[in-house]
């Protein structure tokens, strides 16, 4: 139910943290993966972890920013292994921190555009490949702040809500190809995103006080529902918000 062999899995942002862990759980499921984020050294180097290990994984450096980067990103991986089975959408920036109300445009520009704009591109480059075949699955990474209102990161809640309509809205629209699309909204999770946060003695036992399981997330817990959704465990899933926080939400 869990197995994702010869499936081909395009992963953003994913060498560290959440994204990592979903391209390394997603190998360990039998996919193959693409390795991809800024940083070519970066990728790089997860890379040859993954084929270090026995599994099947290439480098594809890209900005998300840029829509061009984004095609090439897709096109060299259609060239590689011909389809494309799986694409999580993973990679987000944050650039400003404070109310929302003080963020200037370039920092709400900046935050539209990698975490909700870069993901309606690639949603439209990837999915008409997958309704050929009419099999595919989409996971875009969003997070609790998309539904639980904060008084630091607001633009980047209000981009993460936005993914969560992109979601449902491809849902419904690709629905009928068989196309899945869902969306995993973690809690405050242990990587370097949230480093400040959990690095802080003070910050982190308050938070941990504020969660039913009194503890914060691990990056493979996120993986482990993505390898979820992806699989036939996941089959009857579609337009669905997977909340990962550890009860936070629901106190």
């Amino acid at each position: 139910m869990f197995d994702l062999t010869g499936k081909v899995a395009l992963i953003t942002g994913s060498t560290k943290g959440i994204g990592k862990s979903i391209a390394e759980e997603m190998a360990k499921a039998g996919a193959k993966v693409v390795i991809s984020s800024r940083k070519a050294e970066s990728c790089e180097k997860v890379t040859q972890e993954l084929v270090g290990n026995g599994y099947d994984a290439i480098s594809l450096p890209c900005n998300i920013a840029h829509k061009e980067q984004l095609q090439q990103l897709v096109d060299a991986t259609l060239k590689r292994w011909g389809r494309i089975d799986i694409l999580v959408c993973n990679a987000a920036s944050n650039p400003a921190y404070g109310p929302t109300a003080k963020a200037g445009d370039d920092a709400f520009d900046k935050i539209m555009a990698s975490n909700i704009k870069s993901n309606w591109w690639l949603c439209n480059m990837v999915i008409p490949q997958m309704a050929e075949r009419k099999d595919g699955v989409v996971i875009i990474v969003s997070s609790i702040a998309a539904i639980k209102g904060n008084t630091v990161i607001g633009l980047y809640g209000v981009s993460k809500a936005a993914d969560t309509a992109l979601v449902r809205n491809y849902a419904c629209e690709w629905g009928p190809s068989n196309i899945r699309v869902n969306a995993i909204l973690p809690g405050l999770v242990k990587t370097d995103f949230a480093r400040a946060l959990w690095e802080n003695d003070e910050l982190r036992k308050a938070r941990e006080a504020q969660t039913p399981l009194r503890r914060l997330g691990e990056p493979d817990e996120i993986g482990g529902i993505a390898v979820f959704l992806a699989s036939r465990a996941g089959n009857y899933i579609t337009g669905q918000c997977i909340v990962a926080d550890g009860g936070v939400t629901i106190t």
